[in-house]
């Protein structure tokens, strides 16, 4: 979707709880969604939202006016972000906390952030937990209709160029790895200049896809916009559905990963962002099976071959 064109739709929290893998926990696709929408968010309804996100439980049992002095915002404020999250008002978002908590399991200390005085076994157990509910968030956030588009383009081939910096360049690079062993040329950039002298080259049937956690990276959001004026097929892995990169772009695919005090937005969105990736790769690979089998096969064999060599 262009920039010019409206905001794209943020999904409702009742198609989120049921995500593409017919899980029934909706305070999980709920509070994921909720945290992925924080930076885009006025400040009142921030607040409400930060709320949601520490402790959903609470808030499912607050009425309207509770909730409104404990986010110190009005009535209406709360109305308004009920409805942003898919709801019809709030007596409805607070059904459906409600239920999502007497579903979950009790708070532990491992979603606490990690601490200076954390020993290397509490250390390695905040991680796990904390990045196997960003890989189950994501799964909650990603649209399989969205996917599906990203997959067609990628297939058309077209020309494909992937850009990404930092840790985003990371995954950008793997997704480069991949495609390139079933056979799919592709390009990563990790720098603003490689992908922007590529990105005006581009023209339909060839595709951009940044990867940017926050969407609002300038190094990725300058050749990005530059690709969608040239006519090409614009794709966005991020963490935040309503940023510029989301509104750029012609499919986004969400990832969910969650900052913690050692874990900066880029490093925590890093497994998700892989998730995303390896949910693409394998999609468009299952859509060129013919020609991807026998181009894994081939570099397989030539692997083994120059380990026995």
């Amino acid at each position: 979707m262009r920039e010019t064109a409206p905001g794209r739709p943020v999904n409702s929290a009742a198609t989120a709880a049921a995500g593409v893998t017919g899980r029934s926990d909706a305070g999980d696709a709920l509070t994921a969604t909720v945290r992925g929408l924080l930076p885009s968010l006025t400040p009142a309804a921030a607040r409400i939202a930060s709320l949601i996100v520490e402790d959903p439980a609470q808030v499912a049992r607050s009425t309207i006016s509770e909730l409104s002095a404990l986010a110190g915002t009005s009535e209406s404020s709360i109305v308004r972000t009920a409805r942003a999250l898919g709801f019809a008002g709030y007596p409805e978002l607070r059904l459906a906390l409600a239920a999502s908590a007497a579903r979950q399991a009790p708070r532990s200390t491992l979603t606490s952030g990690i601490t200076e005085a954390d020993s290397p076994a509490e250390v390695i157990a905040k991680l796990v937990h904390t990045e196997s509910q960003a890989v189950l968030e994501t799964a909650t956030q990603l649209d399989a209709e969205q996917l599906a588009g990203a997959v067609k383009a990628v297939c058309g081939g077209g020309q494909l160029h992937i850009a990404g910096v930092g840790a985003s360049g990371l995954v950008a690079q793997d997704l480069q790895q991949k495609l390139a062993r079933i056979g799919r040329p592709c390009h990563a950039h990790g720098d603003s200049q490689s992908a922007l002298t590529s990105a005006v080259l581009l023209g339909e049937g060839d595709v951009f896809l940044a990867v940017s956690h926050s969407g609002e990276s300038r190094d990725v959001l300058a050749p990005l916009r530059r690709a969608a004026d040239r006519g090409a097929v614009t794709v966005a892995i991020t963490n935040h559905p309503l940023s510029t990169a989301a509104r750029l772009a012609d499919f986004v695919l969400v990832s969910a990963g969650r900052e913690t005090t050692f874990r900066p937005g880029a490093m925590a969105s890093r497994i998700s962002q892989l998730v995303v990736v390896d949910c693409l790769f394998v999609c468009v690979a299952q859509r060129t099976f013919d020609t991807s089998s026998h181009a894994l096969r081939v570099t397989h064999e030539a692997l083994e071959g120059d380990r026995k060599g």
